[in-house]
């Protein structure tokens, strides 16, 4: 395919791959048979409207099934590697029931009947026919939904392998069918060569014990191996945990002011040139949890990044200051001045500055055409989204890494400006815990923060890192920032809690190949250029509607699975669907306390902001001249809109409303999705209101920091990135001072 990417990034795959998840054939039997369910192998079908599409790849799509290997070992795999353990259990039960008949009778019901001897077919012996009718019935059940979750997921991993994956010449054959290519090194001027952070990196994927050492004493670091306590002991002056939107800004300012600098980050240093913008390899790698970290309830699944960088790396680039109004809400409701402040007004601008924001842009893709044009025709406001590019950039693959490297994250910016100043940035290593102890000199905080214990990811490293500092920053985001308080001792009662994560729903509108109005494919363009506020009669507003990334992959997990032969109609039709997102700021609020074990439930207010959201990103789909628009509910719902009048489109658009998640009770459910994670350490004004004061030291714990969304009081509303940085910058910069006067 002409690419050339780092190998982590290449996703190919070997003849001779071997799969390792543990599961009996019997298990992998009754997982394949699903699979074949949810992408069955189909007639070919009228072609109308494809005419641009090669005959071979339709015909070669409607053949494909989801039985085929490797995709059921590789869900298999998913299912072990990324799952909650109860997650697990629930799975392998189902799998092991529809393997016997007595359990396939228990879950099917009369569907395995047969006339003939033995009368009871397990699951692998029905006919698919039968067995989608299964499928059908449990999606809508709403008495044991914990089997409805088992089936979902199995469901989203197996359509997510297939979408994604690639074979051993790096290609994927459905792409070609439902009109999608990856952009090739050709496509690509320009594309930037050297390593921005080579001065500064260490990267423990690349050492062992025998050269780690040298290697962090070659960058300036004071090091000692200590084998009776399994350490190497680092001494510097900050150390960072996290090299995002947070942690890369502190690690800027302290190391511009003469601090030595460690940022630990748990993921690696990608550039560039590495990126193979694939989907599959891209989520593995620079996404938590591999990009597949539902809530606990399975309700919402949540996007972060977790490579050098951050989110700033995978994020689509919009750029919003903090609302005034909200600022006005934390300087005033919640008693914090530093928001109200000049140094916060100067911050904003300081950042906007750095990382090359600009708001114009010069071609719109084909999504932001769409919300544009609807939004025109009904007579609404749109408003252009700033971006941290130039006003050139077209790229609809950010989220996979910026190819071109004109988006300026933290990798390209406050890390660079870091590392000129000395910082040393160590990769593939993870944060253990905080080194407390108790505090003698008077302090009302109980504990004091001498550094951190962390492990490289890396098996050739089996000696941790001990790294004692003068002060300490957590900066890993509102998801790990938290347990990793917990599992160092900390009790404050708001760690963990207060967690905020814009909830987004979906609306989408199909515009044929033959609407020339439009131009492009949904995956080519700035991601975000535009976008309207949905506002109530006093002007507040209750949403925020822009437009997403979706590679197929996403596209497919996300979509509703009615039938075999729908779904696989719905993926021919993928290029030229459009889809709106409708982003709130949440009044509900989640907990994590445990890394991986996330929680959240919506207000009302959230749900009816979301459903006035959802409606009106349906009226603007339809204003631009959507041939077909729905929703993600679990039912498919649609509405055909060729002919109909005012009248029905109302009444369409009465029925929807913001659904529960599959885990609830109800017949017809949804699956919300979030990017942005905040507010589960937030600030306050005493230990019984926060977990950090105004400076962003920890209530409990003299010297140990928080620069990451987790500070913030409440949701933001808006994309947060410029938030995360101001914030950050203006923490920083008090820990500098503070770090200044303890030196003198």
């Amino acid at each position: 395919m002409g690419r050339n990417c780092h190998p982590l990034l290449s996703g190919r795959r070997s003849k001779a791959e071997k799969h390792n998840h543990g599961l009996s054939s019997a298990e992998l039997l009754s997982l394949a048979s699903l699979c074949e369910v949810f992408l069955p192998t189909l007639p070919s079908v009228s072609s109308e409207g494809k005419e641009d599409r090669p005959s071979q790849a339709l015909e070669s799509f409607y053949k494909a099934s989801g039985a085929q290997a490797p995709v059921p070992d590789k869900v298999a795999e998913i299912v072990v590697k990324r799952l909650l353990t109860e997650a697990v259990i629930l799975i392998r039960v189902v799998l092991l029931m529809l393997s016997t008949k007595l359990g396939t009778l228990m879950l099917c019901g009369s569907l395995c009947l047969s006339e003939k001897w033995p009368y009871i077919n397990n699951f692998s012996s029905m006919s698919l026919e039968k067995r989608e009718k299964v499928l059908q019935k449990w999606f809508k059940n709403w008495i044991f939904t914990p089997v409805r979750i088992a089936f979902f997921i199995l469901k989203t991993f197996c359509l997510f392998v297939f979408f994604s994956q690639l074979d051993e010449n790096g290609k994927n054959p459905a792409w070609e069918a439902i009109d999608y290519h990856v952009e090739n090194d050709e496509d690509v001027s320009e594309v930037q060569q050297e390593r921005p952070l080579e001065k500064g990196i260490v990267e423990t994927m690349y050492e062992t014990d025998s050269t780690i050492v040298q290697s962090l004493t070659q960058k300036g670091l004071q090091v000692t191996k200590d084998s009776k306590q399994n350490v190497y002991k680092i001494k510097c002056d900050v150390v960072i945990v996290g090299s995002g939107c947070g942690g890369g800004v502190a690690a800027a300012v302290l190391a511009s002011a003469g601090q030595k600098v460690v940022v630990i980050e748990k993921g690696n240093y990608f550039t560039p040139k590495d990126y193979s913008l694939l989907e599959g390899p891209s989520f593995e790698q620079l996404y938590e949890s591999g990009g597949i970290l539902p809530t606990t309830d399975a309700s919402m699944t949540i996007l972060a990044g977790s490579t050098v960088g951050g989110g700033s790396a995978v994020n689509w680039s919009a750029c919003i200051k903090t609302p005034k109004s909200l600022l006005q809400e934390w300087a005033g409701d919640y008693k914090l001045p530093l928001f109200g402040s000049p140094d916060y007004l100067s911050a904003m601008d300081i950042v906007w500055e750095r990382i090359g924001v600009t708001e114009n842009c010069v071609q719109e893709g084909f999504q932001n055409q769409v919300l544009r044009k609807g939004c025109k025709n009904l007579g609404l406001d749109v408003e252009r989204i700033p971006r941290n590019s130039s006003e050139n950039h077209y790229c609809g693959s950010c989220g996979h890494g910026c190819k071109s490297g004109d988006k300026k994250g933290t990798d390209s910016t406050w890390l660079v400006d870091a590392v000129n100043h000395g910082a040393v940035i160590l990769t593939g290593c993870k944060a253990e815990r905080f080194i407390l102890e108790k505090n003698d000199n008077g302090s009302t905080r109980t504990m004091k923060c001498s550094g951190v214990i962390a492990k490289a990811l890396n098996n050739n490293i089996r000696m941790k890192f001990q790294i004692e500092t003068k002060a300490t920053i957590s900066a890993c985001g509102a998801l790990l920032t938290p347990p990793l308080m917990i599992s160092s001792g900390l009790k404050n009662q708001h760690i963990g809690k207060n967690l905020h994560l814009h909830p987004v729903l979906m609306a989408w509108g199909y515009f044929p190949d033959s609407n020339l109005e439009f131009k492009g494919k949904n995956y080519e363009g700035g991601i975000i250029t535009s976008a309207h506020k949905v506002v109530s009669g006093d002007s507040e507003v209750r949403a925020l509607i822009e437009t997403p990334e979706f590679s197929p992959a996403k596209f497919s997990v996300l979509w509703p699975w009615l039938s075999g032969i729908d779904f696989k109609q719905t993926m021919l039709k993928y290029s030229r669907t459009a889809h709106l997102i409708t982003i709130i700021r949440d009044r509900g609020s989640g907990e994590v306390k445990v890394e991986g074990r996330i929680s959240h439930k919506l207000h009302q207010l959230d749900k009816e902001n979301l459903k006035a959201g959802l409606g009106q990103a349906l009226r603007i789909l339809l204003a631009a001249g959507a041939v077909e628009v729905g929703t993600h509910r679990s039912d498919g719902q649609r509405l055909k809109c060729e002919g109909i009048t005012e009248k029905e489109v109302e009444q369409f658009l009465d029925t929807v409303y913001a659904a529960e998640g599959p885990k609830s009770p109800v017949e017809n459910w949804m699956v919300y999705g979030t990017a942005h994670q905040m507010g589960s350490c937030r600030m306050g004004v005493n230990e019984k209101e926060g977990v950090v004061d105004e400076n962003g030291q920890s209530w409990e714990a003299e010297g140990l920091y928080v620069c990451d969304a987790s500070v913030f009081p409440s949701a933001v509303g808006v994309n947060p990135m410029i938030t995360i940085q101001s914030t950050a910058y203006c923490l920083s910069k008090r820990i500098e001072e503070s770090l200044r006067e303890q030196s003198s």
